[in-house]
């Protein structure tokens, strides 16, 4: 049975979300703090977290940055906040999700099924080889893991799936909707920066020159690619 943890300060939407996901068959835990939440979520292993960004003692978004740096659990965030850069912050943070309040119950477990159908596959490749060699650098698709130099990398979940997708095809062309469509799951239009954030960051963990990139390359007027020079 899957496990969701909830972390929400309202007991109506608590409570709301227990019945509906106990129809679903899914398991709930529930905190109303965000420190607890946060130790809940570090401590067990969930399945996803829906997580509200306003909290007593710890806001969603610093719990949302310390699940990223140790896990990859799925989560989806709750706020009443409609403004943009709430949006953007989520997802640039690793939310694999983001709705707002008040949300319609049908839609949020519709999302709920769709984050966890894309964990449940774990990767986004369409290459028949579990590993990927290009230059120094290797991702083991299985494991979720990315060595470089021999070295380990540590990746969010949304860093792997980008380079797994884009190593997956050298030389193809993505654009930033492109690859928020694929990666994201949804049609988040008007947040391509998002997807500059993720390469940015991306880029400053396995590029040993940022002006000068080897593996991930601009294209100019249209998004990035994965270079296919570098590929062995």
């Amino acid at each position: 049975m899957k496990q969701i943890l909830i972390i929400e300060d309202d007991p109506e939407i608590i409570r709301l979300l227990e019945i509906h996901l106990t129809d679903m068959i899914y398991d709930t835990a529930k905190a109303m703090d965000g420190k607890e939440g946060l130790q809940m979520a570090l401590k067990n292993d969930y399945d996803l977290i829906l997580l509200d960004l306003t909290l007593p003692s710890m806001d969603g978004v610093e719990i949302c940055r310390s699940v990223r740096a140790k896990k990859n659990t799925p989560i989806i965030m709750l706020t009443a906040k409609s403004e943009e850069i709430d949006r953007v912050l989520g997802l640039e943070i690793g939310a694999d999700d983001y709705i707002t309040k008040p949300f319609s119950i049908r839609e949020l477990l519709a999302r709920i099924k769709a984050v966890l159908r894309r964990s449940e596959q774990k990767e986004v490749s369409v290459t028949d080889s579990s590993k990927i060699n290009a230059d120094g650098l290797e991702i083991d698709i299985d494991k979720r893991k990315v060595l470089l130099e021999d070295q380990k990398i540590e990746l969010s979940p949304k860093e792997f799936e980008l380079l797994v997708l884009m190593a997956s095809n050298p030389g193809r062309n993505y654009t930033r909707s492109e690859l928020l469509n694929i990666i994201w799951g949804y049609n988040f239009e008007g947040y391509e920066h998002t997807v500059n954030s993720h390469i940015n960051r991306l880029r400053a963990k396995i590029e040993s020159d940022m002006a000068n990139p080897t593996y991930i390359l601009t294209t100019w007027g249209v998004g990035y690619k994965f270079n296919e020079d570098s590929i062995l």
